[in-house]
């Protein structure tokens, strides 16, 4: 038997200020994409902003649906967007904001599984690790370089790419 560890490397920064130009940047423009949330079941706004290398930003919002399930989050819905219309401008990092006028959100939130696995396969098609901003309006701010740092277990088949259809 061998006994192995996973350690998990993130910054956190205590106050907005403590953020670089491009981060505070990237953040602000997570606060942007809020708007575009439709969530009038959960009342729960989440916005995603990435900045591709080009300078470019893509923004994403959750969106709710009567049928729960048919929903998407918000860091999915902007990853899709970059794929299906900017996947030859690599992004370089995504910021993740949240809102709801139920309570204070203290603490940043984090992707969901599905939203990580998403991100670790763009990262892979892109072959470089997205800087992730999970960004607290009125608490900490997370930062990551790269989606093992919150999936070290990611789903990953190389062969399920080259077999013939």
């Amino acid at each position: 038997m061998v006994k192995h560890n996973i350690n998990i490397a993130f910054e956190e920064y205590q106050t907005f200020e403590e953020l670089n130009e491009s981060d505070k940047a990237l953040c602000l423009e997570a606060e942007k994409a809020l708007s575009g949330s439709h969530s009038p079941y959960s009342n729960f706004k989440v916005g995603a902003a990435l900045r591709l290398k080009s300078g470019r930003i893509v923004y994403g919002s959750n969106q709710e649906n009567a049928a729960y399930p048919s929903g998407l989050c918000a860091e999915r819905v902007a990853l899709f967007t970059w794929s299906a219309n900017f996947a030859d401008d690599p992004v370089e990092a995504m910021a993740v904001t949240a809102h709801t006028s139920k309570f204070k959100i203290e603490k940043p939130i984090t992707p969901c599984g599905s939203c990580l696995q998403v991100l670790a396969e763009f990262e892979k098609k892109q072959l470089m690790p997205i800087r992730t901003l999970l960004y607290c309006k009125e608490g900490v701010t997370w930062a990551t370089n790269g989606a093992d740092s919150f999936l070290p277990f990611m789903f990953f088949e190389d062969r399920l790419a080259t077999v013939p259809v």
